[in-house]
């Protein structure tokens, strides 16, 4: 016999936060956003936590390696999209990986027998101006000299001309060696009026490049989400289909983190695949979506490290108009939660939450995380900047950005949807759009993350889990939403342009 849910299900929209009292400690400046992505043990550390309650979504259109570097160095994660060849996605988080909070392994690698027209082909290629050349070519080969730009002049040198005739040779450079501090080397670059620093180890073999330019960035990001040897975390999406295939290779790659991508995760593939990766690899795996008790506690139950939940709630999403499933995305966050709760009463093992889509303003950021939420995925919010994979566009006298959903059939993300072997769906979940351009990722983010902060303020809390614990949510009325908008008031035709 059928189940029925008689309560509305419910949207963030529904919903406003009651202050509670603001002590003179709860400042913007004392509020602290560190929040754990993988399960812990009670009393015990995650061995991941986000220092910003920000993933970006497992979408082309999204993540990928230039995204997930710079939402990296502000404290997020991406998890690099899924819907491309098991190579070019590995490639993607190598890349992500190479950077080391300062010091970066070189990807524009040649020998002293190379030509200029090979230094050109490489800047083309990797849009860097910097080669270092070793004597096998390769990033950890011993190194004999730099190219730069400087070193030679396009309009006069012959494109035949072989790299060490132009080089700066090892024994004119200044460098670093293993073990040097990141300070230190900046201090080097400052000192000789470096743009490149490179550091070898005790056989001359390269091993880091450290850049100036990179030096404001590495003070500006003091947040930056890094592993143990330094490099930037990455996440990456995987399916039910090829992740025989998928998962070795980018853990050879360097991934930090899977997440399986699929708009209903209440599944016995899921839990196959869940499995298979906590039985042969020694990587954090999440899970989902699901949207209610029954699917939470299936995944963690099958090893999940956390849970995605929400089903049909993102912008591009029709996967409640098209099949007819889904529910409210506060509804299910509410409900997954107090299982959520439950499972950490009765086993001591917490394992947090991911919310998926349904996010339309930054405050139903902040009503997530109150809702039980330790982290929350967006696509739409991060296609807009410059940072995403799309180029910007102008329609009109407005720039936008394309957006397209991973259930649409120009993501051609066949195996994700089953299609059977057919290079085409049979219906669609996801549509083609257009997003309005924002500009660079940190300047939005920034102002995102201040509300959050003030808005927590205002519930007289420090931390996330402070929110989660002390957080007044009350019902809202339609009546009252127009309330709390401009109403009964003629805007200037600044405020209605949108100036």
């Amino acid at each position: 016999m059928a189940h029925y849910y008689l309560e509305p299900s419910r949207t963030f929209s529904e919903f406003l936060l009651i202050p509670n009292l603001t002590t003179k400690e709860c400042t913007p400046s004392n509020v602290k956003l560190t929040t754990p992505i993988t399960k812990f043990k009670r009393g015990t550390q995650p061995d991941i936590a986000l220092n910003i309650p920000f993933s970006s979504a497992v979408m082309q259109s999204v993540s990928d390696h230039n995204l997930a570097t710079a939402l990296a160095q502000c404290g997020g994660i991406s998890f690099i999209f899924g819907s491309q060849s098991v190579e070019d996605q590995a490639a993607m988080v190598r890349k992500v990986k190479e950077h080391k909070a300062g010091f970066v392994v070189s990807r524009s690698n040649l020998t002293p027998q190379h030509t200029l027209k090979d230094v050109l082909d490489l800047k083309e290629q990797n849009n860097h101006s910097t080669v270092a050349i070793t004597d096998d070519g390769t990033p950890r080969g011993r190194l004999l000299g730099i190219v730069t730009s400087r070193d030679y002049r396009i309009s006069r040198d012959s494109l035949d001309k072989q790299v060490q005739e132009f080089m700066t040779p090892f024994s004119s450079l200044i460098y670093g060696t293993s073990g040097i501090t990141l300070p230190e080397a900046n201090d080097l670059i400052w000192q000789h009026k470096l743009n490149c620093l490179p550091i070898v180890d005790d056989q001359q073999k390269l091993q880091y490049l450290v850049f100036r330019k990179d030096y404001d960035s590495h003070k500006e990001n003091p947040l930056s989400l890094l592993d143990s040897n330094k490099s930037y975390i990455v996440g990456a999406g995987i399916n039910t289909k090829d992740y025989g295939e998928r998962v070795p290779a980018l853990v050879e790659a360097g991934v930090d983190i899977l997440v399986i991508d699929s708009s209903d995760g209440y599944s016995e593939w899921q839990k196959e695949t869940v499995e298979y990766v906590k039985a042969n690899f020694d990587v954090k795996i999440g899970a989902g979506n699901v949207v209610d008790r029954e699917g939470f506690l299936y995944l963690v139950e099958a090893g999940a490290d956390f849970v995605k939940v929400g089903i049909g709630g993102g912008s591009i999403c029709i996967t409640r108009e098209q099949k007819g499933i889904g529910r409210g995305q506060a509804s299910a966050l509410i409900e997954v939660n107090e299982a959520r709760n439950q499972y950490f009463e009765e086993t001591g093992i917490y394992v947090p939450i991911c919310s998926d889509g349904g996010i339309v303003h930054d405050y139903h950021i902040t009503l997530a995380l109150a809702m039980g939420a330790d982290f929350v995925m967006m696509g739409r919010y991060f296609a807009r900047f410059d940072e995403s994979p799309t180029k910007k566009l102008k329609i009109g006298n407005n720039f936008v950005k394309e957006f397209w959903g991973e259930g649409s059939n120009r993501a051609r993300n066949w195996q994700r949807y089953d299609a059977g072997g057919k290079q085409t769906l049979v219906f669609e979940e996801g549509v083609d759009s257009y997003v309005p351009y924002a500009g660079s990722l940190r300047e939005n983010l920034d102002k995102t993350i201040y509300k959050i902060k003030s808005t927590m303020c205002n519930c007289g809390s420090n931390s996330i889990a402070e929110l989660q614990q002390n957080a007044r949510i009350t019902l809202v009325s339609a009546t009252s939403l127009v309330e709390g908008g401009a109403h009964d008031v003629i805007m200037k035709e600044s405020s209605l342009s949108g100036e």
